[in-house]
C-alpha cells in the first residue's frame, strides 16, 4: 500500500511510519521542513506548507499514486477542506487524528459546557461538545500571536468534513492523552522530577486523586493508527483510541514511580486543606474515560506494550531529555512538607 502523510515529523508521527514501514508499505510525508527524526531508508520526503498551499503540491501527490492519505495534524476546518479538496479523486481514503477534546465530557471538564456529569466510559456515539472553538476566547488573539491558530481549532469540524464526503470515505481517530519518549510537553516529568528529587511523598488532592483520564503509550497509538491507515474496513468508522481501563490519577502516579523505583507515596488531601494552585478545579467531577473497544472489535487492535513496559521506556526518556524550561522552575517543597506535617 501506498501512504502519504501530512506532517508524521514529531512525536507521534515517527512511530507510525516505523510501524507502517515494518509492515511493508510506502510511505511519503509532507512537511514543511527537512526533519532531524530517525526515520527507516526509503520514506519519502515531500517539503511544502501545508497550510497554505497543499494544492500547489497536488501534481507531486498524484506522481506518487496514494491509496490512503493520513492527516497526522488537521486543525482546523479548513484544513480538513484542503485535505478533501487536494485529495478527491487522487485516493481511495482519507484518514484524520483527531483528539478525545471532542466530547461534551471535555467540555464538563473545563467549564465551557454546563450541565452534569456525562456518563462513562465515553463510546464514540456519546455527545459531542454544544460549544465549538474549545480554545477560543471572548476576545480573539492579534494576528501575530503564535498562538493564533488556536482560535480556530476544532476537531468537531475536521471531523464532519473529513466523514462528510461519500465519495471520499474518511477514518477518524480519537486519541487520549498520548506519553512516551519525544513528548515534547513532557507529562511524566512533572512527577517523575519529584521522584528523582527524593521526595517521600507527592501530595494530591482528593477530588484529583480519583479521577480518571484515559491515556496511551505513543508506541500503542501508533499501532492502533497504522491497524486504522491499512484495513479497509475502518473506511467509514471512528475510533476511540487508548488504554483500557483508564487509571484514577493516584494510580497513574503510583505506576510511574513504580517505574522510576520511586520508594515514597502517594499522600491524598481534602481539597480545602491545599493551597489553590493544588486543588482541583471545578469540572473534574467529570472524568474522561474513553471505551476504545471498537477499534479492538472490529480491526482486532491488540495494545502491543504492556504499561509497565511503557512507563520504564518513558522514564528513561525523560531522564535523559529533561525540559529545558520545567515549570515551575523550582518546585515549592517547603509549601508541600508543610501540607505533610499536618496531614
Amino acid at each position: 500500500m501506498r501512504i502519504l502523510m501530512i506532517g508524521g515529523t514529531r512525536f507521534i508521527g515517527p512511530p507510525v511510519v516505523r510501524r507502517l514501514v515494518d509492515m511493508g508499505h510506502h510511505v511519503a510525508l509532507f512537511h514543511r521542513h527537512p526533519a532531524q527524526i530517525d526515520l527507516p531508508p526509503g520514506v519519502q520526503h515531500i517539503l511544502g506548507d501545508r497550510r497554505g498551499h497543499l494544492a500547489d503540491h497536488a501534481e507531486t501527490f498524484r506522481q506518487f499514486e496514494p491509496d490512503v492519505v493520513v492527516d497526522m495534524i488537521p486543525i482546523t476546518e479548513r484544513d480538513a477542506q484542503m485535505v478533501v479538496g487536494t485529495f478527491k479523486g487522487m485516493t481511495y481514503r482519507v484518514v484524520a487524528i483527531s483528539s478525545q477534546d471532542v466530547y461534551r465530557a471535555y467540555g464538563r471538564v473545563n467549564g465551557t459546557e454546563p450541565g452534569a456529569p456525562d456518563p462513562t466510559p465515553l463510546t464514540e456515539d456519546s455527545p459531542l461538545r454544544e460549544r465549538l472553538y474549545p480554545y477560543r476566547g471572548d476576545t480573539l488573539r492579534p494576528p501575530d500571536d503564535s498562538t493564533r491558530l488556536l482560535d480556530d481549532y476544532d476537531k468537531i469540524l475536521v471531523e464532519r468534513v473529513i466523514m462528510g464526503d461519500p465519495s471520499l470515505p474518511g477514518t477518524v481517530l480519537r486519541l487520549p492523552m498520548i506519553y512516551g519518549p519525544h513528548d515534547y510537553q513532557h507529562r511524566v516529568y512533572q512527577y517523575l522530577r519529584r521522584m528523582d528529587d527524593g521526595r517521600p511523598a507527592i501530595v494530591v488532592s482528593d477530588q484529583m486523586a480519583r479521577w480518571r483520564w484515559t491515556r496511551d503509550y505513543v508506541a500503542n497509538a501508533a499501532a492502533a493508527i497504522a491497524l486504522a491507515i491499512t484495513d479497509d474496513r475502518a473506511a467509514g468508522r471512528v475510533y476511540n483510541v487508548g488504554e483500557m481501563p483508564a487509571l484514577t490519577l493516584a494510580e497513574w502516579i503510583e505506576r510511574i514511580g513504580q517505574a522510576a523505583g520511586w520508594e515514597g507515596k502517594i499522600v491524598v488531601a481534602p481539597d480545602y486543606q491545599l493551597p489553590e494552585d493544588m486543588r482541583a478545579q471545578a469540572g473534574f467531577d467529570q472524568d474522561l474515560v474513553a471505551d476504545s473497544s471498537r477499534i479492538r472489535d472490529e480491526l482486532g487492535y491488540v495494545q502491543p506494550v504492556p504499561l509497565d513496559d511503557a512507563l520504564r521506556e518513558t522514564v528513561e526518556w525523560e531522564r535523559a531529555n529533561p525540559p529545558a524550561h520545567a515549570d515551575p522552575p523550582q518546585p515549592d517543597y517547603g509549601t508541600e512538607d508543610t501540607i505533610l506535617a499536618r496531614l
